[in-house]
């Protein structure tokens, strides 16, 4: 937590879910590009972790596998760097960091780079330029030992193809009602702010919205707020002239002139610093904006949507968001419902995103069984509906059969009791030998047995037990089959 910030603040820009995983964890970040490693540091710094830098793949290599590189919680990775890149990172640790979570940065996250990673022990991976609330999702998520949460380009561009109303999938009285809204604020021009948690589909409603009134054809622009350098956000949002700054070698159109006619979406809004907040404010009671280095105000025309995954009203009470700007932007509110309160709708955004990924990707559009659907029904989803679509993806991609099993989602972590609590207390540990599948936690030494020699134990009466049935015996001990794969390798150990 940043000194001095109360800790209602703390929740409503980061919320209980990351809230209750940060204490105390340390994320490395590697990123041979200096700026980029600023900024993430700054964001990541912000949500309360302890953070670390390398420049390079050598030097994490060195943190790493080296004193100190045990009080790494989270790894932050570029694939792409010179002399040592990503993979040969992970391919140099993961013998010996079979556990630690890793995730990706990646500047085209096209199938062959994210399925290579995969293999290679990442749990996860973020398109460059990382925003804040990509970022936040995919630690919070890795730490928890949830599912992925990055996107393939080209499977969230078919997706951005599902423009209208009738893209927005759901019978749930809830999402219904959602709906009900959004068509309701497509009939006016007025500001419309969507509130929901990170992966809802924020910005699929604010196309909806886009696409149903008197605007539709003409542009729609979105902005991530969160993912651009602070220094560069008004000349990305109201433009710049040629010389108004060093490096500035050319005339820049800003998002709001390239919006004119049509709408401009604000995702992350919350996200502004508050000397733009004031320029935003102005740009919409004057319907016009001041470009950097300009000699007059240009007007412009467009519809405003905004978007927020925090309490935007709890940062206007502790002066971080500008009360009279979220007025502006409130006046027609939205609430989305995260997944969990719309369990009746997976199977069909199951089915439907089978269809979508199978169709990007050439690969074949399996049936789920039901066995898969329940397990996908049953699952919490903190990352929503983006957490379930990058599910299917994974599941889509690794599927050996003609249908999606409930093997195919061993990556899929139930919230249940930990296994740590049905452990035996340690007086009792030696006197669980000979029950079949108990583990001894002391050994000859009189000391808690190496947790290597534990583990591989445990994987070995895995095998035994699920006569060698690879995708069975990932699925029970919740690791994906590279995973066991490797520690197979890592232990000397054969697959029946």
């Amino acid at each position: 937590m940043i000194h001095g910030e109360p800790q209602e603040y703390h929740r409503a820009c980061f919320g209980y879910y990351g809230e209750e995983l940060n204490m105390a964890k340390t994320v490395l970040m590697v990123d041979d590009e200096a700026t980029q490693l600023r900024i993430m540091e700054s964001v990541v710094s912000r949500m309360g972790y302890r953070v670390r830098t390398a420049s390079d793949g050598d030097e994490a290599v060195h943190i790493l596998l080296n004193k100190g590189g045990d009080q790494i919680d989270l790894l932050l990775l570029d694939l792409s760097m010179p002399r040592m890149g990503g993979i040969e990172v992970l391919q140099k640790i993961r013998p010996s960091l079979p556990a630690l979570p890793v995730i990706v940065l990646t500047a085209h996250s096209s199938l062959s780079n994210v399925v290579e990673a995969m293999q290679a022990g990442a749990n996860d991976f973020i398109s460059k330029p990382a925003s804040a609330e990509k970022l936040r999702t995919a630690i919070n998520a890795a730490l928890a030992n949830t599912t992925l949460v990055g996107e393939i380009d080209n499977v969230t561009e078919a997706f951005e193809g599902e423009n209208g109303f009738d893209a927005l999938i759901g019978s749930s009285p809830a999402i219904q009602e959602s709906i009900r809204m959004a068509r309701k604020a497509a009939r006016a021009n007025i500001p419309v702010l969507i509130e929901g948690e990170s992966g809802v589909g924020k910005e699929m409603f604010a196309r909806a919205i886009h696409n149903a009134s008197p605007r539709a054809g003409k542009p729609f622009i979105a902005v991530n707020c969160g993912a651009i350098p602070e220094n560069l956000v008004e000349s990305i949002l109201f433009g710049h002239e040629k010389g108004a700054f060093t490096g500035a070698s050319d005339k820049h159109v800003g998002k709001f002139q390239e919006a004119s006619g049509g709408t401009l979406f604000l995702d992350e809004v919350g996200e502004l610093p508050l000397d733009i907040q004031v320029k935003l404010l102005r740009a919409i009671q004057e319907s016009e904006v001041d470009p950097v280095g300009a000699s007059a105000p240009i007007k412009v025309d467009i519809r405003l949507i905004s978007a927020t995954n925090s309490n935007l009203s709890q940062s206007v009470k502790i002066g971080d968001f500008r009360e009279d700007l979220y007025y502006r932007l409130n006046v027609f509110p939205l609430s989305l419902p995260p997944l969990r309160n719309r369990t009746g709708d997976i199977p069909a955004l199951a089915s439907h995103f089978v269809k979508v990924i199978s169709t990007a990707e050439n690969l074949p559009a399996n049936a789920i069984s039901s066995a898969a659907v329940n397990l996908l029904t049953g699952y919490h989803w903190p990352g929503n509906i983006r957490q379930l679509q990058n599910a299917i993806f994974r599941a889509v991609v690794m599927c050996e059969g003609d249908q999606l099993s409930a093997d195919d989602f061993a990556h899929i972590i139930s919230d249940g009791p930990s296994a740590s609590a049905g452990m035996p207390p340690q007086g009792a540990a030696n006197a669980a030998q000979g029950v079949e599948g108990a583990l001894t936690l002391i050994g000859a030494s009189g000391h808690v047995r190496n947790f290597a020699e534990m583990e591989r134990e445990i994987i070995q009466f895995a095998i035994n037990h699920h006569d060698g049935k690879m995708s069975e015996i990932a699925r029970c001990l919740g690791i994906g089959r590279s995973t066991l794969y490797r520690k197979l390798d890592e232990y000397g150990l054969e697959n029946r």
